[in-house]
């Protein structure tokens, strides 16, 4: 699965769980692809996406938010957006929400689609 449905399904999942794991990391977008490093390495460390794995990235279709409610105290109703990556044995769909309002999800999004989408 890909697209906007597959955000959709990854939220949905995610908020189907009765503990979130979460982590603050750093979300590097380059013409090579996307780096995402856990600034606290409390669930890994770095992990590299090759502009070709990148099938999609986009804002949860439902606008469901993130929020401290939830256990999530980094954010306050944060939206979320992600990205589909293809990994041998089918896709992996990657969460993230709005942590830094000088880097709302919208402009993360616009500038994934921008470089590595040619969107």
């Amino acid at each position: 699965m890909t697209g906007p449905q597959a955000i959709s399904r990854a939220v949905h999942h995610t908020f189907g769980k009765d503990v979130l794991e979460t982590t603050v990391a750093t979300f590097k977008v380059s013409a090579d692809g996307i780096t995402i490093t856990d600034n606290n390495r409390k669930i890994f460390f770095r992990q590299h996406f090759p502009k070709e794995s990148i099938s999609y990235c986009g804002i949860d279709p439902a606008d469901r938010r993130f929020s401290q409610s939830m256990g999530v105290t980094d954010v306050n109703e944060a939206k979320i957006f992600g990205f589909v990556a293809k990994k041998k044995g089918g896709n992996q769909c990657l969460l993230f929400s709005e942590l830094d309002p000088e880097q709302p999800a919208s402009a993360i999004v616009n500038f994934v689609s921008k470089v590595l989408l040619g969107k």
